[in-house]
Formats: C-alpha cells, structure tokens, sequence
C-alpha cells in the first residue's frame, strides 16, 4: 500500500559535484547535487545555487562555471567544501586541491576529479530560493585512463559519487546499458 508523503526534493539519487568558478586567483568551489543534464545538442547542464551562496555571485558576474565530477576518495573534500563558505577560507588550499588551469573557461578545474565540464552560462532562470544556471559544456578535461580510442568518456561502474537522501553513496554495479532490452530475444 502507498501513502501521500510531504512535497520535498526527494529525488535521489543525484550526482554530488564540486563546481568551481571565478578566476584561477579568485576562485571559489561550491558542492552540490542539485545538478543535471538538459540538452544534448549543444551539450548543456543545470546547477541550483541559493541566491545566499557566495558563488552565486562569482557566476553571476563571471557566466562560467566547471563541474567536476567526484570519486568516493574525494567526499571527503566535497562535504567539506559544502559546509564551509568561500567568503572565509580558500577551499582549494583548505581540502589539498590543486588548480588546474581551465581550457576554455576562466575558471579552474579541480584536478583531483576524474572528469571536469566547463560550461559557459547561456541562461538563467529565477525560482524561490535558487537560481537555475544553464551551461554549455564548451571542454572536457578528463584523465587520460577514462578515455577511449574514439576520444568518448568510459567511466568504470563504482567510480562516481551520488548523494542520496543526506548522505553520500558510491555508484554501484551497472544494472543494463542503454537500449539492453531491445536486444533481448522477446523484445
């Protein structure tokens, strides 16, 4: 039997990202997991920032912005830049990241992530307590290992975080690839 529960933002599971913005001397890393992939052509992403949140304004200003992706081995360092404002603390030094110099971008990437997308903000749209920023993915930077022959991204099963319901998780076991079904016999 099911049950009406409260409206909330229960869906889960999301991915947890460091996203940094601002110049490569004035730079600034947020965590989130209000993040998601809206278009395809051209390649773009959403991220969610509180209106309150310092680099809301670092984006606002700068209309670019990278999302790195995380591993299990860097929760660590993405809940501690969640918890802690860049208005008081380089959280590049506090966490022992390194800057990577961005490609196309202004901003840096964080070179401990596997994966990092740099996006220029094409669109921004007001809501009750966030702001939406839409961003053309303009580069990826990726480690090497987790790049094919045809230059497309192969990621290992396990390798990524997720943020469930307050808490980080590592993705697990792949449970079928897209179209799987309609290779089965009966499909």
């Amino acid at each position: 039997m099911k049950k009406n529960a409260a409206a909330c933002t229960c869906l889960a599971p999301v991915p947890a990202v460091m996203v940094s913005c601002g110049t490569q001397e004035q730079s600034n890393i947020i965590t989130l997991a209000w993040v998601g992939t809206i278009n395809s052509e051209p390649p773009t992403v959403s991220i969610s920032i509180r209106y309150s949140r310092h680099s809301f304004a670092i984006v606002e200003e700068c209309k670019e912005f990278t999302v790195n992706l995380v591993t299990k081995d860097l929760v660590r360092a993405t809940d501690r830049c969640g918890v802690v404002s860049g208005k008081n603390a380089d959280k590049f030094a506090l966490c022992g990241l390194t800057k990577g110099k961005g490609v196309a971008v202004s901003c840096p990437y964080i070179a401990e992530c596997p994966v990092s997308l740099e996006c220029k903000v094409v669109k921004r749209v007001d809501l009750g307590t966030h702001a939406v920023f839409f961003g053309e993915i303009v580069n990826v930077i990726a480690d090497e290992k987790y790049v094919d022959e045809k230059g497309r991204l192969s990621l290992p099963e396990g390798l990524l975080a997720a943020y469930v319901n307050g808490k980080y998780v590592s993705t697990g076991e792949a449970l079928g690839s897209y179209g799987f079904t309609a290779k089965e016999k009966n499909a």
